[in-house]
């Protein structure tokens, strides 16, 4: 069965100067017949803070030609190599410093577009900052060895190297767009949670103490006020709710900033048990605590039609505080479906949630109209790296079709006859060009990492979550 919605054409220019359009759109869309879709299975893998120039240094990506640079330019006009550096804090070179990647960090790389302000970006804690390490610590690069199973993923599936993270700022935001399409309060409000958590709060969204806040941007780009982090609008679970397609976020605890179900009121649904908040709403029940539970999840048969997997902190790649597994975590998620009867109707998308203060050469593409429900003076941010992993995804295919998170839900939305939620959703591409459902499925290759999945799931020691980034 095919379906159409009426769409709308909107015009984006990037700073580059090239013309980008994207279709605008309500109701369903052109989609493969929901009643039994080649897809039946959609797994987004969302981990942290890095950039394509800063985690993709691939030779072989490089050569197909995807547009990854190894060098950038500073705010002095200089031109800086990026240099190499261990992914996590254990190796001989270890990554034991973070980068600003709030808003205002964001505007000084960006420069009006011109992209040279990354060494403006503030770094810490300082003791690990210049003059005590890097003497350029945000033109760096991951050591290739570090990340093969990433390399290997993006060498056999598809790799976007036009994927920009919908929002202009840090975690929590992008965690919001990530199942809703917008930061925003309300579904009328015109401002955007822009920033991480402020106060003394140890948990997040409707669950934090009282006092704690989060910056909200205006259409003009100003952070001009602030509020609890506790929004009520739709999100795309309440699409497959309502149309009783399972769904299931797995993430390592309940009041993380990463963990974005917390933030929405009617998931949520906020009491006081023991003497603190905890998130009762009937919904919730699909936030599955902790995240390895997927692992299991999968070799049970039990795996939702669509899921959310969010890494504890160490398997995360956030810098200053991972321990280097993340890409073999990753890997362990995608050889358990591939191993699996799920591979011949599953989609895998593995993004990260914001650039992470990192040097990136590509100037975000800037939105000139029909911005109001989904972030004017907030959209889009720098780019993060894609993958997606599938027996239908293009094989050693670089996507160069402008990305954001909002195509990831519109993709999920298309793919199960759903409507729009009418934010970044129904403005962003489909993701269609990283698939072809005509041709041959693809046979899945184990993806060889350093740690397995059972040491994943053996590992008893409390979650690290993030501190404020």
């Amino acid at each position: 069965m095919t379906r159409f919605r009426l769409c709308l054409m909107f015009v984006l220019v990037s700073t580059a100067g090239f013309l980008l359009t994207l279709n605008g759109c309500s109701g369903s869309a052109k989609s493969l017949s929901p009643n039994s879709p080649l897809i039946q299975h959609i797994v987004v893998i969302f981990q942290e803070n890095r950039t394509p120039d800063n985690l993709f240094q691939d030779p072989v990506l490089i050569k197909n030609g995807a547009d990854i640079h190894n060098s950038g330019v500073n705010s002095q006009g200089q031109t800086i190599p990026l240099s190499p550096i261990d992914l996590g804090t254990t190796g001989s070179d270890p990554q034991n410093y973070d980068l600003s990647h709030a808003h205002s960090a964001f505007v000084s790389m960006y420069d009006g577009g011109k992209m040279d302000g990354a060494d403006l970006i503030p770094c810490g804690p300082p003791a690990n900052c210049p003059p005590n390490a890097h003497p350029n610590p945000q033109f760096m690069y991951v050591n290739p060895s570090d990340v093969q199973p990433y390399f290997a993923l993006a060498e056999q599936y598809t790799f976007g190297d036009r994927m920009f993270q919908t929002n202009q700022g840090p975690s929590f935001p992008a965690h919001q767009f990530i199942i809703s399409g917008t930061s925003a309060p309300t579904a009328t409000s015109n401002l955007f949670a822009s920033e991480n958590l402020s106060g003394a709060s140890n948990f997040a969204g409707c669950i934090a103490e009282a006092g704690t806040t989060v910056e909200l941007i205006d259409p003009s780009g100003t952070e001009s006020s602030s509020q609890y982090p506790c929004y009520e609008h739709h999100t795309l679970t309440d699409l497959l709710d309502a149309k009783g397609i399972s769904w299931r976020y797995y993430a390592p605890s309940a009041g993380s900033i990463w963990t974005g179900p917390d933030a929405i009121q009617h998931i949520c649904q906020p009491q006081t048990q023991n003497g603190k908040l905890a998130c009762t709403g009937s919904a919730w029940s699909n936030v599955i605590i902790p995240q390895t539970q997927v692992l299991t999840d999968i070799a049970s048969n039990q795996l939702a039609s669509v899921s959310w997997v969010i890494p504890d902190g160490r398997a995360s790649d956030h810098p200053g505080g991972n321990d280097g597994s993340g890409p073999s975590w990753v890997a362990s998620i995608v050889n358990a479906i591939g191993n699996s009867s799920y591979w011949s109707n599953t989609a895998i998308i593995v993004a990260w949630d914001d650039w992470g203060g990192w040097y990136d050469h590509v100037p975000p593409p800037k939105v000139l109209v029909n911005c109001a429900q989904w972030g004017c003076g907030y959209v889009y941010g720098f780019r993060v790296p894609l993958i997606v992993v599938s027996p239908y995804a293009k094989a050693a295919h670089i996507s160069h079709t402008p990305h954001d998170f909002g195509s990831i839900l519109r993709f999920i939305e298309e793919n199960f006859g759903l409507p729009s939620l009418g934010y970044a959703d129904a403005y962003a591409d489909d993701l269609s060009d990283c698939f072809n459902f005509n041709q041959t499925p693809l046979k899945f290759q184990a993806i060889p990492a350093a740690v397995s999945a059972e040491q994943f799931l053996n590992d008893r020691r409390p979650p690290t979550d993030p501190d404020d980034d």
